[in-house]
C-alpha cells in the first residue's frame, strides 16, 4: 500500500495552484474538469504520481471559499534548509505563519506557511544521519 494523494478544497484553482507550483515548487501534473459534476480536479506534486504522493486541488464551480476547519492539521514537506526555504516563500510572496526554529521542546526546525485557502503546510528540515 502507498499514499496515493491528500484532497483539499479551493475557493480559486488558479491562485491555488499558482501557490504550490510557483511558491512551492510543485509541478502541476494534471488537471480535468467534470462539467456535469460542476468541478475541476487538479493534482499537484513534487514527481510522478506513479512514486509519489500528490496534493488535489478540488474547485467546485459554485463555491468561492472555504473554512479549513478545527479537525484539518496541516500538509507537512520536508526541505533542505527550513530558514532557507522561508526566505524563499516570503521573497515569492507566500504567507508565513511560525518563523523557522527548532519546534517546541525538540530540536527539529520547522517553520509553517499558509496556502490561498488558509490550509497550513509545515516545512521540516530534512534529518542527517
Amino acid at each position: 500500500m502507498r499514499l496515493l494523494h491528500v484532497m483539499i478544497r479551493t475557493g480559486n484553482l488558479e491562485r491555488s495552484i499558482a501557490f504550490y507550483t510557483d511558491v512551492l515548487g510543485m509541478r502541476l501534473l494534471r488537471r480535468q474538469d467534470y462539467p456535469a459534476g460542476r468541478f475541476t480536479l487538479a493534482f499537484v506534486g513534487y514527481g510522478d504520481e506513479d512514486a509519489h504522493t500528490a496534493i488535489e486541488l478540488t474547485y467546485n464551480w459554485d463555491v468561492t471559499g472555504y473554512e479549513p476547519g478545527t479537525a484539518f492539521g496541516h500538509l507537512a514537506i520536508e526541505v533542505d534548509d527550513v530558514y532557507q526555504a522561508v526566505e524563499d516563500i516570503r521573497r515569492k510572496g507566500g504567507r508565513i505563519v511560525r518563523e523557522a526554529g527548532p519546534m517546541q521542546g525538540g530540536t527539529t526546525v520547522i517553520a509553517f506557511v499558509e496556502d490561498p485557502d488558509g490550509y497550513r503546510i509545515e516545512l521540516i528540515g530534512r534529518k542527517t544521519a
